[in-house]
């Protein structure tokens, strides 16, 4: 298998002004990286959470490579084009490991503006798992069957061959364990796929804590799983006969602990 190993480059042409369409994007995802941060679900300068720029066809914005969660703003973001051309005005450079996973998913899935990839001790584990995520909790049952996709490890993801073999696991999921690796959600909005991350992560940190109890396993039916995980899919639907919107109310959280993320 041939390897394509990634180059990030800068664009020639100069970096546009920033809308104010994009300006709040910036905002929504600095916010992002600041929440997991606070939820413990950092990695130190590793992982990444993008966005896509809206109204500009193929761009990004990603963290900048070598700042920790807690240090992103809405400024130093970086935008980049689906080439790995840094099309923005920044100092910093982004991780081609990054780049990779998520140009692969902005450039298959129209519906995946917001992309979370983590390395949690309980994402992790339950990566290395076999079996993988086990539909046994309330949590877990919302990614049961294909609403949950597996890509198994091909080590450090920066070759660019990788990509399409990694929208082809993910298929139409918003939810896929790298096995061996970490766990990666995508959705709509910020929001919609911060909230999936959560659950996602409290579904694998559930399943550990269970396994080692020494008790016994209680196994759902395929019946009660497929119901649970529609009810979840009915639920999840926002709007005037979904459930509210919980962004704000974490942007709120947020403001009150540190407001540095908006500058």
């Amino acid at each position: 298998m041939a390897v394509q190993p990634v180059q990030i480059m800068r664009a020639e042409r100069p970096a546009a002004a920033i809308s104010e369409a994009e300006w709040k994007a910036r905002v929504d995802l600095a916010a992002c990286y600041r929440l997991i941060a606070l939820a413990g679900l950092d990695d130190q300068t590793a992982t990444h959470i993008t966005l896509r720029v809206p109204g500009e066809d193929g761009h990004f914005l990603i963290n900048p490579y070598g700042l920790l969660f807690c240090q992103v703003t809405a400024s130093n973001l970086v935008k980049v084009d689906i080439d790995g051309k840094i099309v923005s005005d920044s100092e910093y450079g982004i991780n081609p490991a990054g780049f990779v996973i998520h140009s692969a998913i902005h450039g298959a899935r129209a519906d995946a503006h917001c992309i979370i990839h983590t390395h949690t001790v309980a994402g992790m584990a339950v990566s290395c798992l076999e079996e993988g995520l086990l539909p046994i909790s309330q949590k877990s049952l919302r990614f049961a069957g294909k609403r949950l996709a597996y890509h198994d490890y091909e080590g450090k993801a920066d070759d660019l061959d990788e990509r399409g073999r990694l929208v082809q696991s993910l298929g139409g999921a918003n939810a896929l364990i790298l096995r061996n690796h970490g766990l990666l959600t995508c959705g709509p909005t910020v929001g919609r796929a911060y909230h999936a991350m959560m659950n996602l992560e409290k579904s694998c940190a559930t399943q550990l804590a269970a396994m080692t109890s020494g008790g016994t396993l209680i196994r759902l039916s395929d019946a009660v799983i497929e119901r649970a995980a529609q009810q979840h899919s009915r639920d999840d639907v926002q709007g005037e006969n979904g459930r509210p919107d919980p962004w704000p109310a974490h942007l709120a959280r947020l403001d009150k602990i540190d407001q540095d993320y908006k500058s």
